[in-house]
């Protein structure tokens, strides 16, 4: 066994595909200079650990108010039964029911889920009531400003069918506007209610944990919080005043957060104040969304590109943050190169033997210096205390996060050449379940 060991060590195995040297040095080369990008990025997600890690969140508390100003709840929908269950919590509201109403707006296009959608409504029609457009124009966007037309609100809040607001959500969300005169929009952090479902929803939880507990608290104490496009809140008059949601836009959130920031409007994230959602169950659901985020994303960043990187009332720290927030998905097409080339100019080199002491540390020192995103997951579940989850994070990484690389990348370069990209629905696990179309389900 130890003469084994030791030829091993001494570079007695021999490994190779193709003896190809001009493959092999260009490869070579490409692995070499995209060194030092990763670098970049993983220091960035290093920075993001480490801040995340030593920063708590401060407590909020709702300022009180004598008066309750009027709010509509809108619930934009496509093919989503589970949206009646989102509108069942939102009726257990403990705000005052006469300052509050409920519209789903509905674009679905199967008969099934309408007619329940309809039948629930008419249940409760003094309270909700139900949107529908002659097409599907716009996307998310179209039909939140479709329903804008038929709110009676000050304040607008949007949930996306999925998700299911606490009972105080009102109490807690709406007096900041009453207080603020300017404030624009207010934003309250995801929580996910199958996170332990799969791997697949193991690592999107802890994907997303990233962003709310780093990346999103980074953003707020820097002064430039985000919308997420669901669980959040926003004065009417602003919406109308900034010419309403960026149809076509497959991140409309962070399209009109920009849009807000820029014309001086305050927000505010709250990053101890939660509202339960879905992760994606799929490993299509999955990269499908972090397609459509990454193009969306994108896309936002190349529209105010000029006023992120030059705007006369950011600062550098706010430049920083908002760069990162929407071009930090280009981090995977340097990935998927990395990988490719570093394989490659493994694998097509001259034989020779090779010396695995050498190749286990050149590997160790590869991994610690392009793990920062991973180091940064672990920091995201360690505040969440979800450090149970860490193995099926780790084995989704490897598995769902590097096939999930792919879409992201295809979606940032469809945005970089400024091609069109379509709006699609994610499957949500509490859509697959036929409880939601029996009679129960309307009531």
């Amino acid at each position: 066994m130890l003469e084994a060991i030791n030829w091993l060590m001494e570079g007695g195995y021999q490994f190779y595909l193709v003896w190809s040297p001009p493959v092999h040095e260009v490869s070579l080369y490409l692995y070499n200079t995209l060194f030092f990008p990763m670098l970049f990025f993983s220091s960035l997600f290093y920075i993001l650990a480490f801040s995340g890690l030593f920063t708590g969140s401060r407590p909020f508390r709702a300022p009180r108010i004598s008066q309750w100003p009027r709010v509509t709840v809108q619930i934009p929908t496509l093919n989503e039964i589970v949206a009646l269950r989102c509108a069942r919590k939102c009726l257990e509201f403990d705000y005052p029911r006469k300052s509050y109403e409920i519209i789903i707006g509905d674009d679905s296009d199967n008969v099934q889920v309408s007619r329940a959608i309809n039948a629930f409504a008419k249940k409760h029609s003094d309270m909700v009531r139900v949107t529908r457009r002659k097409n599907r124009e716009g996307f998310k966007a179209g039909n939140l400003n479709h329903m804008l037309k038929y709110s009676r609100g000050e304040i607008i809040v949007t949930f996306d069918s999925d998700f299911v607001p606490p009972r105080d959500f009102l109490r807690r969300a709406v007096p900041p506007f009453v207080r603020d005169r300017k404030l624009g929009y207010l934003q309250t952090k995801w929580k996910y209610m199958n996170m332990e479902q799969n791997m697949v929803t193991s690592f999107a939880s802890a994907v997303l944990m990233v962003y709310h507990n780093l990346l999103a608290a980074i953003n707020s104490r820097a002064g430039v919080p985000l919308l997420f496009g669901s669980g959040q809140a926003v004065r009417k008059s602003m919406i109308i005043k900034l010419g309403g949601w960026q149809e076509g836009s497959l991140t409309e959130d962070v399209e009109f957060s920009l849009r807000a920031l820029r014309a001086g409007y305050r927000s505010v994230y709250l990053s101890d104040f939660t509202v339960s959602s879905e992760v994606p169950f799929t490993f299509k659901g999955f990269f499908r969304q972090q397609k459509k985020w990454a193009y969306g994303n994108a896309r936002a960043f190349l529209d105010y590109k000029k006023w992120i990187l030059f705007g006369k009332n950011l600062n550098i720290i706010q430049r920083i943050s908002l760069t990162f927030t929407t071009v930090g998905y280009l981090a995977s097409p340097f990935l998927i190169l990395f990988m490719f080339s570093g394989t490659l100019s493994f694998m097509t080199g001259e034989p020779a033997a090779i010396n695995i002491s050498r190749f286990l540390s050149t590997t160790g020192w590869i991994m610690v210096v392009n793990s920062g995103f991973l180091v940064a997951t672990i920091a995201a579940l360690l505040k969440e205390k979800r450090v149970r989850m860490l193995f099926h994070v780790l084995a989704g990484a490897f598995t769902v996060g590097l096939y999930t690389s792919f879409g992201v990348t295809s979606g940032f370069l469809r945005a970089l050449t400024g091609r069109r990209m379509e709006w699609y629905m994610i499957r949500k696990a509490g859509n697959e379940s036929e409880e939601a179309f029996r009679p129960s389900a309307v009531s």
